[in-house]
């Protein structure tokens, strides 16, 4: 039998609900604001940078003119600006029902967030634990409400290294990258079972895009060995053949975030070889991800380093 794709045609009627998206200025983030604006929901364009937030605002109010999108500035490498950030939603709205964490940076050079946190897994893990825990009242009192946590195929390679967790002995962009992609799973992963113990109906899933075609690849495009595989036509081809748009990349966010069938803990991706590109379908991280023990030390590291204590 053949399975009938799952595609923006299939996002349930978004009116009355209110979804914040971080990064949501271009990339998947974009994507997925302006299929939910699409569909009716309330959409919050959570970016650091404003002015690239009117502006998408705007492109998104160009495709859908009578949308209700607003912005809301939010350094997530900053936990002065996650805490201001949270409270500026919460003065605003009284309900939220679709958290994406979506915004990232993929292996820049090294660097450390305002607080002091490899800038990695400061601002993909540590931003987005601050940021969901400051605003869990909002989701918990919200029916239906759900949290989607951006991964990546990335986090297959990845390690949570305590003992530099970083990097501050010898910096590796791509090991720091799987470490905070394998942090967004165990995040992701501890929280359904933290909510399922508390009895919340809220949701917590995970997503990753595949190989998307955003701005997150501008640091590797920087990369030694980026020139010679342009020179070579190599790396035209094997984005041909592997990777695919934004906004194909953003489908597996959005069923996560809207199809009424998902489950919590569940992860979703791209249906094709290697995941990177495809129909979105529920897919399987690694072992590492699920190991319960791993999942709980970084939740208490997490509490730590931030100074967010979640209700639950």
């Amino acid at each position: 039998m053949t399975r009938t794709p799952w595609t923006l045609r299939n996002i349930p009627d978004q009116t009355g609900r209110v979804a914040v998206i971080t990064g949501a200025t271009s990339g998947t983030g974009f994507e997925t604001a302006k299929a939910l604006a699409g569909k009716g929901a309330t959409v919050v364009l959570a970016c650091r940078n404003s002015q690239k937030a009117a502006e998408a605002a705007q492109r998104i109010l160009t495709a859908h003119p009578a949308a209700c999108v607003e912005t809301l500035a939010l350094d997530l490498a900053s936990m002065k600006s996650v805490r201001a950030s949270a409270t500026a939603f919460r003065e605003r709205f009284h309900r939220l029902d679709l958290l994406i964490n979506n915004a990232g940076v993929m292996i820049p050079p090294y660097g450390k967030t305002e607080d002091g946190f490899e800038s990695q897994i400061g601002t993909n893990h540590f931003g987005h634990f601050a940021f969901s825990g400051l605003l869990l009242d909002r989701l918990l009192a919200t029916r239906g409400s759900r949290i989607v946590t951006m991964s990546s195929v990335a986090h297959r390679w990845g390690s949570i290294q305590f003992g530099d967790l970083h990097f501050e002995r010898e910096y590796r962009a791509w090991a720091a990258y799987g470490q905070s992609k394998l942090a967004n799973l165990l995040f992701a992963y501890e929280l359904q079972r933290r909510l399922e113990a508390a009895g919340s109906g809220t949701l917590s899933l995970a997503s990753h895009p595949g190989w998307a075609r955003t701005e997150l690849q501008r640091h590797a495009e920087q990369s030694w060995w980026a020139p010679w595989l342009r020179m070579s036509g190599l790396v035209y081809g094997m984005e041909a053949l592997f990777s695919q748009d934004a906004a194909g990349g953003a489908l597996p966010l959005l069923r996560a975030a809207t199809d009424p069938s998902v489950r919590g803990g569940e992860y979703y991706g791209p249906s094709g070889f290697q995941e990177f590109k495809g129909d979105p379908v529920q897919v399987q991280s690694n072992v590492r991800s699920h190991g319960a023990d791993l999942q709980r030390r970084l939740w208490r590291c997490s509490e730590l380093s931030t100074s967010i204590v979640y209700a639950i």
